[in-house]
């Protein structure tokens, strides 16, 4: 069930992106931004960029859930202790007593989604402006790339903070 959940939150920013980069909406800013023409956007190789685009996104929702999802420092923190996994045990036992009383704090799409927008932040703004600096690109080529990550991960934060069990 958890994979689902990946793979279902590692298509938002493939469905964000054709909204956010149709030429109604940012497309033809992104493209000018760019220093992009239309017949050289048209020459892409969109099932290669799609499916990469799906991979990374699938490496984000990895990531992201981390983040988000606070209970998984519990699982992070034990997860090399030789009794982990075993219910059996003191620890095993001390871990599902935590889960079965604090596993359902902070686990809503709300949550998630601020955590999104952190990481939105966090992240992209640092690494795209990082990039745009060295290609001399201007702020609106920036907020364009940031807007698109900030709302691409406020969703898939959303997403897997409301629906991954852990």
């Amino acid at each position: 069930m958890n994979m689902v959940v990946y793979l279902l939150t590692a298509l938002v920013p493939l469905v964000i992106g054709a909204i956010w980069y149709n030429p109604k909406v940012f497309g033809n800013t992104w493209l000018k931004t760019s220093g992009l023409t239309e017949e050289h956007a048209r020459g892409a190789n969109v099932p290669v960029i799609m499916g990469l685009l799906f991979l990374f996104s699938i490496l984000a929702s990895l990531a992201l859930a981390q983040f988000a999802i606070h209970q998984n420092a519990i699982h992070n923190f034990f997860m090399m202790h030789q009794d982990y996994g075993d219910s059996s045990t003191q620890l095993g036992q001390y871990i599902d007593k935590f889960m079965a009383t604090y596993g359902d704090r902070h686990r809503s799409f709300g949550h998630g989604a601020f955590h999104g927008i952190l990481a939105g932040l966090f992240f992209s703004l640092p690494f795209i402006a990082s990039g745009a600096m060295f290609e001399r690109r201007g702020a609106k080529y920036i907020a364009i790339h940031v807007g698109y990550w900030v709302i691409s991960c406020a969703i898939m934060g959303g997403i897997l903070c409301q629906f991954l069990k852990v």
